[in-house]
C-alpha cells in the first residue's frame, strides 16, 4: 500500500533528519574521542585544546582559510574538507596528531605554507582527516660559526632568509623566489631558484632533519637511515612522515650583488633573444642566474593589436663592473648596460625577486597570502632549444587567448645542476636539461564556469607545448605538482622522478607500510622484486 504523499515527503524528512543528527552526533563523538585522546598524549595538556578546530567552531574557517594560496578547492563540490585542523606549538602536539589519528581511523594532511598547488595539503578527494598545520612551529636558529640554520618546517622562505641575512650579510640560501612558500613542502620537493646554478636545489643542502614517522616516533638522519634522509630531499616529505624541522648548509654571497630586468617585445626581438637564451642561459658564469618570464599583452604602439613582452630577470653574484664583462662577452645581443644595473646586498636581491623593492625587509616576515584568487599552473623541462619559427607559433598561440592571464616562467639548469648525478637525490633533472617552464595562471573569478575555462585552455596549451619538451618520460616537477598527470603512480612516478621512483617506492615500503601518510599523488609502498 503507497503512502499519502503528503506523508511520504514526512517520512522521508524525518529519515534524512535522523541520519542528519546520527551523523552529526558520529562525528561529535569522534572529535571528542581524538581530544582526549590528544590531551592524553600532549604536554602540557592543559592548552591543547585551544590547538584543536572542527568545522563547528568558529575558528574553523578562518585557520583553514589562514594560508591557502588556491582557493579554487574550497567552492568545489569534488574535495571534503578537514574533520579536524590541529595547530601544534611544540612536537609533542604533532606525535599526539599521528598517534590519535592512527587510533580513530583518519588520515594525515600536513601544511606548512599554504602553496600546494593541487591542494592537497588541506583538501581530499574522499578520505577523512585532519590538517596539521605547522604555522606555529617556525623558528629558525642561525649557527653562524659553523655555517649551518635548524629550520623549523611551518617557516617561510622569506623568514628563512631574513634571520640567516640577520646573522650574516654574506651567507645566503639557495630556494625559492616566493617568499610566503613554507619551506616543509618547499625543501622536500627539491626547490630551486636563484642561487641554484652555484649551489643546488634547496634539498641538496639539507644536512639533517627531524620526523614523526608512522608510529608517531621523532627520528633523525642517523635514527632513520640514509634511504630515508635521501627519499625526503626531494621525494616529497608528506610520504615519509611529518618533517619538524630541517639542518641546512648555508650558501656564501658576496657582500654586493646585482639585480636587472631587461624587458622585450616582439618589435625588439624579443623572439631572437629567448632563442638565443636558450642556449645561453645554462652556460653561462654559475654566479649568472637570468630567468625570463614572457606573457601575451595589449601592444601600447598599436590599439587592437597583441604582442609578447619577455622580461630578463637576473641576479648575478658581484658587482655590476664584473657583469658588464660577463655580459659583454656571454650575451651582447641583450643590450644589458650599466644603466640597467641594481647593486644591492643579497637580502635586498631577494626583495627584489619577490616584487618588494622599496619595502622594508620586515615584510619578509608577513605570511600572509598576497592573492585570494584561483590558480592553475603546470611544468615541463627543456632538453633541446625550441627553434625561433616554433617561438613565432608558440606566441600566437599565447596572443590568441586574450582572457587568459598565463604567463610562462623559464628558469635555467647548467652550473653545479650539471655536476651533481641524477640519483644524488631524488630529483632527477639535472644535466641534459636547459632549462624548466612553468605556466602560471591566476583568476579572481569564483564561478565555476571561469574556472573551467582557464583550466581548459591551460590544458590546450599543455597538449600544445608536447613537440618542444622533454619526452618518455614528459617530465615535471614535483613542487609544480599538477594532479592533470593522473593518479596512479606507475604514471606520475616517472615523470616526477624518473629512473628514481623504484626506489623512492621501496623507502616507503620500509617506513610506512600501511601507507597511512598519502594523498592523491603520494609514493605507494611497493618492495623492489
Amino acid at each position: 500500500m503507497s503512502l499519502p504523499p503528503s506523508l511520504g515527503i514526512a517520512v522521508l524528512s524525518l529519515s534524512l533528519l535522523l541520519t542528519t543528527n546520527t551523523a552529526i552526533s558520529s562525528l561529535n563523538a569522534m572529535h571528542g574521542n581524538f581530544m582526549q585522546c590528544f590531551l592524553d598524549h600532549t604536554c602540557p595538556s592543559n592548552s591543547s585544546s585551544q590547538l584543536l578546530y572542527s568545522p563547528n567552531t568558529t575558528a574553523y574557517d578562518a585557520v583553514l582559510r589562514s594560508s591557502i594560496q588556491n582557493i579554487r578547492f574550497l567552492n568545489s563540490s569534488n574535495t571534503t574538507k578537514p574533520v579536524l585542523i590541529v595547530t601544534p606549538t611544540n612536537e609533542s602536539h604533532v606525535q599526539a596528531a599521528v598517534v590519535c589519528s592512527r587510533k580513530h581511523g583518519l588520515r594525515v594532511r600536513v601544511r606548512s605554507g599554504g602553496h600546494d598547488y593541487e591542494g592537497m595539503s588541506y583538501v581530499s578527494e574522499g578520505d577523512r582527516f585532519i590538517v596539521v598545520d605547522l604555522a606555529a612551529l617556525r623558528s629558525v636558529t642561525v649557527d653562524a660559526e659553523h655555517g649551518t640554520a635548524w629550520v623549523q618546517a611551518g617557516a617561510t622562505l622569506g623568514e628563512v632568509y631574513y634571520t640567516i641575512a640577520e646573522k650574516n650579510r654574506t651567507v645566503g640560501f639557495s630556494a625559492g623566489v616566493c617568499t610566503t612558500i613554507g619551506v616543509g613542502g618547499h625543501f622536500s620537493g627539491g626547490g630551486i631558484g636563484t642561487l641554484s646554478r652555484k649551489y643546488g636545489t634547496a634539498a641538496d643542502n639539507i644536512v639533517d632533519f627531524r620526523l614523526v614517522d608512522a608510529n608517531g616516533w621523532i627520528l633523525d638522519r642517523q635514527s632513520m637511515g640514509e634511504d630515508s634522509f635521501w627519499a625526503i630531499r626531494g621525494g616529497g616529505a608528506a610520504s615519509f612522515g611529518i618533517v619538524l624541522s630541517y639542518k641546512i648548509e648555508l650558501n656564501y654571497v658576496p657582500p654586493i650583488v646585482t639585480a636587472f630586468n631587461v624587458i622585450k617585445t616582439l618589435k625588439q626581438d624579443a623572439t631572437k633573444l629567448v632563442t638565443k637564451w636558450q642556449k645561453i642561459g645554462p652556460n653561462l658564469d654559475e654566479n649568472l642566474y637570468i630567468r625570463v618570464i614572457a606573457q601575451a599583452m595589449d601592444d601600447d604602439e598599436a590599439e587592437g593589436n597583441r604582442t609578447i613582452q619577455a622580461i630578463f630577470n637576473s641576479l648575478y653574484l658581484g658587482t655590476c663592473e664584473e657583469l658588464l664583462t660577463v655580459m659583454g662577452c656571454s650575451f651582447p645581443e641583450l643590450g644589458f648596460e650599466a644603466a640597467d644595473c641594481n647593486e644591492m646586498s643579497w637580502l635586498e636581491s631577494v626583495l627584489f625577486f619577490a616584487g618588494f623593492t622599496g619595502r622594508p625587509a620586515e615584510v619578509l616576515l608577513d605570511r600572509r597570502p598576497e592573492f585570494n584568487s584561483s590558480f592553475k599552473a603546470k611544468s615541463d623541462f627543456v632538453r633541446e632549444p625550441v627553434t625561433e619559427t616554433a617561438w613565432e607559433e608558440i606566441w600566437k598561440f599565447l596572443m590568441e587567448a586574450k582572457d587568459e592571464p598565463l604567463i610562462l616562467i623559464m628558469e635555467p639548469f647548467g652550473g653545479v645542476m650539471n655536476e651533481i648525478a641524477k640519483s644524488a637525490t631524488p630529483f632527477p633533472h639535472r644535466k641534459g636539461n636547459l632549462y624548466i617552464i612553468q605556466y602560471f595562471m591566476r583568476w579572481f573569478e569564483t564561478d565555476m564556469e571561469t574556472t573551467e575555462r582557464h583550466l581548459s585552455w591551460m590544458r590546450e596549451l599543455y597538449d600544445f607545448m608536447t613537440p618542444y619538451v622533454s619526452k618518455n618520460p614528459r617530465a615535471a616537477y614535483l613542487n609544480y605538482r599538477d594532479i592533470d598527470l593522473g593518479r596512479s603512480a606507475r604514471v606520475w612516478g616517472p615523470k616526477y622522478f624518473n629512473n628514481n621512483f623504484n626506489r623512492l617506492a621501496y623507502v616507503k615500503s620500509m617506513v610506512d607500510p600501511d601507507n597511512f601518510f598519502r594523498n592523491e599523488q603520494s609514493i605507494p609502498p611497493i618492495k623492489s622484486p
